[in-house]
């Protein structure tokens, strides 16, 4: 056990990762908070130009303008800063999974709509975002980002009395009723501007 301990201490230090992965932020994204949805999240370092984060969004609203808007999402992502990591701008890619009750948004004219019936389910998301970092104080940043992702979800559509739909719009239909869907799109999946306080300082 002391020798595979020895050698995890010697490959970190080997490659600088020490340091690094030991800092940290925890985040709140301000722009969702203004409509009421929790967005934290919680970045490290793994290398002096990059870094992995983990977040969660919770929409808690049950009804928002008479349409359906419950919906959680966990996402992982990792970064790749092209100054050093938490400073100016860094690309990244991302996956995630989300479980929903919501009516389904939609882009006509150059407005985002909504449906006017709602889906329960579940899905899956992968895509790649853009953001920059600036700190402002020692343990304090800001984070704007924007990202674009494939996402494919699987439910059932119901009428806004709540009636289940047996026959779903599909390019084939099936030859018996059957209440379940499932749908492929480009959409955005993450887009604000979070707070982030450093919870960690790595040792110099």
């Amino acid at each position: 056990m002391k020798k595979i301990l020895v050698i995890l201490t010697l490959l970190l230090a080997g490659t600088g990762i020490r340091e690094t992965a030991a800092q940290g932020y925890v985040k709140l994204n301000g722009l969702y908070a203004l409509a009421g949805v929790v967005n934290p999240a919680v970045e490290f370092a793994i290398s002096n130009k990059s870094a992995i984060q983990t977040e969660v969004v919770i929409s808690p609203w049950k009804s928002f303008d008479g349409k359906h808007m419950t919906f959680a999402i966990l996402m992982g992502e990792y970064r790749y800063y092209f100054k050093e990591h938490n400073r100016g701008w860094y690309v990244g890619g991302n996956i995630g999974m989300m479980a929903f009750d919501m009516s389904k948004p939609y882009i006509q004219n150059g407005r985002l709509k909504f449906e006017n019936r709602y889906c329960k389910g579940y899905g899956m998301m992968i895509g790649a975002c853009v953001g920059y970092e600036y700190r402002f104080a020692e343990r304090w940043l800001v984070d704007a980002f924007f990202g674009w992702a494939w996402m494919s979800s699987f439910y059932n559509g119901y009428s806004m009395e709540g009636e289940i739909d047996m026959y779903p719009h599909r390019p084939v239909q099936p030859k018996y009723p059957d209440p379940f869907n499932g749908s492929s799109e480009w959409y955005p999946n993450k887009i604000g501007v979070s707070i982030g306080y450093r919870i960690i300082k790595p040792k110099k």
